[in-house]
């Protein structure tokens, strides 16, 4: 499982700086949940082979107990309750505050680590910066400086050091495909669930977890084995396996990470929101393969129909890769479909592309349209060849690559996707150059 870090503190201590330097963009997820007056970013950072996800919380004031101060409280909460770890940072420059204090009494009731991390400590003596924060009794203090990176990657590594190691998935469990179930609340991704794991009665049992974690159950259809991750949090069969429709970005980014295929949930009776772009712009960050089920189908009229179909492609335009559904899960119709393109869009994203195919279809698209020049040279493509899977990677290589446009990576994409019939499954293309001999000369 991903682990997630939260960065707590009052305001203007520098969460969102470090936000930044730990996911190495200014780019971020955000949970517009209806009724919340601040929003949590979200982002993914990694540090060696180990990725986590960062959230960075508003300004926290554990006592308040009204207005917007309140909201940004309610938040924070969330928040730390779906920690992993949690990164508590103080200024340095301005010292210890009877409200870091409130926060510290907060923290030290978690049972989770917690770090004191005291920021804006660029060009200070460390041991005298952090002295008086000892007082907070959260531990020693760890002096960082997020707008300069100092003391970033020690903090890291001690981060690290408390987390379980990562364990591979045991090769033969449970083989297929891994398929998230993702949407908004009231979606309909509980009834999927239920109508999923009911259809042939299946293998449906607790696994270990927290109940912070993304769920997986095993299930079979049609002779074939699925592992589904499921966000709604389930509960046993023997108990009317009921699954509890709340909505987690913490528990649906683990799922999409965890997972080779995505099943994004939309509902016909409701415009594509904010939410659902960004799940979806997630996923396609993530190069995870995708099938949209646009559910209700049943409950909306012809006028209705046309409005979310055109909804969806003026909103989801990155997501053309994928086959789109109209389905009912509360009445089962539509449901085998939806598997079918799961089943396709997993074998797009593990398909084995051979070298010879790429390196004469990368060759008959450059005849077809030359790359443009760059400067006064035209780079040159000599072969191409398979650089992972899930998503599918092909790496190019040949000289003079590196300004490549955006264009004409998309044009290449569409190339191999079309040639391959990867449909289901977004595909990344990385350039290698090598040294040109001749670039000196004049």
């Amino acid at each position: 499982m991903i682990p997630t870090l939260v960065l707590v503190g009052r305001p203007n201590v520098g969460k969102s700086t470090l936000f930044n330097r730990l996911t190495k963009t200014r780019d971020a997820l955000v949970a517009d949940q209806p009724g919340l007056t601040r929003d949590r970013h979200y982002g993914v950072g990694r540090v060696g082979s180990r990725d986590y996800l960062v959230v960075d919380t508003a300004g926290f004031d554990p006592v308040a107990k009204d207005g917007i101060m309140h909201e940004m409280a309610r938040q924070a909460e969330q928040a730390i309750a779906e920690a992993d770890v949690l990164l508590f940072m103080v200024d340095g420059r301005n010292g210890l505050t009877p409200h870091d204090q409130e926060i510290a009494n907060r923290l030290r009731r978690v049972d989770r680590p917690v770090f004191l991390v005291v920021n804006k400590g660029e060009g200070m003596n460390r041991a005298v910066v952090g002295a008086e924060f000892h007082a907070l009794g959260l531990g020693a203090p760890l002096v960082i400086s997020a707008a300069h990176g100092d003391g970033v990657h020690p903090l890291l590594d001690e981060v690290f050091e408390v987390l379980p190691p990562e364990t591979p998935e045991p090769e033969g469990d449970a083989p297929g495909p891994r398929v998230a179930i993702v949407g908004r609340p009231n979606v309909g991704k509980s009834t999927l669930i239920n109508t999923l794991l009911g259809e042939e009665r299946v293998i449906a049992f607790d696994m270990p977890g927290t109940t912070r974690d993304a769920i997986s159950i095993p299930f079979s259809r049609n002779g074939r084995e699925y592992k589904l991750i499921d966000t709604a949090g389930l509960r046993r069969r023997g108990k009317v396996f009921e699954a509890v429709e709340k909505f987690s970005v913490i528990k649906t980014l683990q799922a999409i990470e965890q997972a080779n295929v995505v099943v994004l949930v939309l509902d016909a009776s409701q415009d594509v929101s904010d939410q659902d772009a960004h799940i979806a712009g997630f996923v396609l960050e993530t190069g995870r393969a995708l099938v949209l089920a646009i559910n209700k189908w049943d409950s909306v009229d012809d006028y209705r129909r046309e409005q979310i179909k055109n909804d969806v492609a003026r909103k989801l335009p990155f997501l053309s890769f994928a086959r789109s559904h109209y389905v009912s899960a509360l009445k089962s119709q539509g449901i085998g479909a939806v598997l079918n393109s799961v089943d396709r869009a997993y074998a797009a994203a593990m398909a084995k592309l051979s070298t010879p195919k790429l390196t004469r279809l990368l060759q008959e698209a450059v005849v077809k349209q030359a790359p443009p020049k760059v400067r006064m040279f035209r780079p040159k493509m000599r072969y191409a060849h398979q650089g992972g899977s899930n998503p599918p990677i092909i790496v190019i290589h040949g000289t003079g690559l590196e300004g490549i446009p955006a264009s004409y990576t998309r044009y290449l994409e569409r190339c191999f996707m079309e040639a391959f019939k990867l449909q289901g499954t977004p595909l990344r293309i990385q350039f290698r150059s090598s040294t040109n001999p001749y670039s000196d000369r004049k």
